[in-house]
């Protein structure tokens, strides 16, 4: 059962306060120390393959996880404290990966490497370079790093060239792209990440490939009839048929609208940033499941039998910690009192359930009931990554909203 929410009169400045110091405490005293203690590879990278207690499974070095681990030490490194001992985790994870991963022959990431920097598997997953790019931008962000920003570019370049192919010819593991399909995942991940990179660097060109990913998601995959982000259309850009076209994934959408946001800011694109906000509660409101609580991993935007995504009634981690601050960004926009009420809701549920008091970090894939579910959901890791970014930015517009709370719009 959800535990009763501790902040109280939510929506003051105290109250804001009172939530960054727990979030804070909770970052930095259960969740970071589990990685220090248990992942960091004497070896090179970091060990993702590991059990809720931190036992390792195996030294298997899944890229996806190394380079978000990158954006996650880096972002300590800048954000909370210049500790010496974050910048070099994050040092010696971008050194062995950047060492091993790169295949020249097809110009990309590959996707596993061995505990000692073998090549395992290839360039198999697209989302390789979007985490590779995002983790070498907050690395050069700590390190002002020519090299870095180098191979940021390079890792750049060369994927928005792989981008002008088909989507169901890019590479895409786990989740294999339908025959003449579009996926939502691409647009959504390279507009941020190919955004982020052309502010840093005032480069023109990649905002443009930015923009034009951006608006594909709110032209293309949004879909009116439905009021519905979903994650398959044809290759023309036209709905795809049941029950591939009509698969949404609320916590799939709620993140993307946080990476919307984000990029519209930047844009002083208004109506963008309101459109994002409305899509965020319209998705929330479909993806919670009012039985149980938590939000199921994917629903059908027709309520179709035989939901096209695998685990799609599961209760995984990343989209309850996506929404955490999806929810507090949509009313530092919008000053709307729902987006507090779906923060509460959402920061009940997922703290009565998720976190493992005994070891640290989070439970990452359960049921719909809320037991441990053991078969694997995408990579077969326990990835570092969607939990301490929410709770980084989660603190970082906690901090805004204590400086200027203002009263509900509502």
């Amino acid at each position: 059962m959800p535990e009763d929410f501790p902040f109280k009169d939510f929506g003051s400045a105290q109250s804001f306060s009172d939530l960054r110091e727990f979030l804070q405490d909770h970052l930095l005293e259960h969740i970071v120390p589990f990685w220090t203690k248990h992942a960091v590879d004497p070896e090179g990278g970091l060990n993702t393959c590991i059990r809720d207690d931190g036992t390792l499974v195996s030294r298997d070095k899944w890229l996806w996880s190394q380079w978000r681990a990158v954006w996650v030490f880096s972002r300590l490194y800048n954000q909370i404290e210049k500790r010496p001992e974050w910048l070099d985790i994050a040092q010696g994870i971008y050194r062995f990966t950047s060492q091993h991963g790169w295949d020249d022959n097809i110009g990309g990431w590959r996707l596993l490497l061995s505990g000692d920097g073998e090549p395992l598997r290839g360039c198999e997953s697209i989302y390789t370079e979007g985490f590779a790019i995002s983790g070498m931008i907050e690395l050069a962000k700590a390190t002002g790093s020519a090299e870095v920003l180098a191979l940021a570019r390079k890792t750049a370049d060369q994927t928005l060239r792989r981008l002008e192919q088909p989507h169901d010819e890019i590479p895409h593991f786990p989740y294999p792209v339908p025959s003449g399909a579009r996926v939502h995942g691409i647009p959504m991940i390279f507009s941020l990440v190919i955004w982020e990179l052309g502010q840093y660097l005032d480069h023109e060109p990649y905002r443009e490939a930015a923009r034009k990913m951006s608006d594909e998601i709110f032209s293309n995959f949004y879909q009116p009839d439905l009021d519905l982000i979903v994650e398959r259309i044809s290759a023309d850009g036209s709905p795809l048929a049941a029950p591939l076209g009509t698969a949404v994934v609320p916590g799939h959408v709620i993140e993307d609208m946080w990476f919307q946001i984000h990029i519209a800011r930047d844009e002083k694109n208004r109506a963008r940033i309101e459109e994002a906000v409305r899509l965020t509660e319209r998705h929330a409101e479909v993806g919670w499941d009012s039985e149980y609580g938590g939000f199921f991993l994917a629903i059908d935007a027709k309520n179709n039998p035989g939901i096209a995504w695998d685990s799609a009634e599961a209760k995984i981690w990343w989209p309850h910690t996506e929404a955490l601050y999806t929810f507090l960004l949509a009313y530092e926009e919008s000053q709307d009192s729902t987006f507090l009420d779906w923060y509460k809701r959402t920061h009940e549920y997922s703290f009565a359930t998720f976190p493992d008091r005994d070891h640290g970090e989070w439970k990452q894939k359960l049921t719909r009931q809320g037991e441990p579910l053991k078969e694997n959901v995408a990579l077969p890791v326990k990835d570092p990554f969607h939990l301490p970014r929410a709770l980084l930015l989660c603190l970082e517009v906690l901090e805004r909203l204590e400086d200027g709370a203002a009263p509900s719009r509502s």
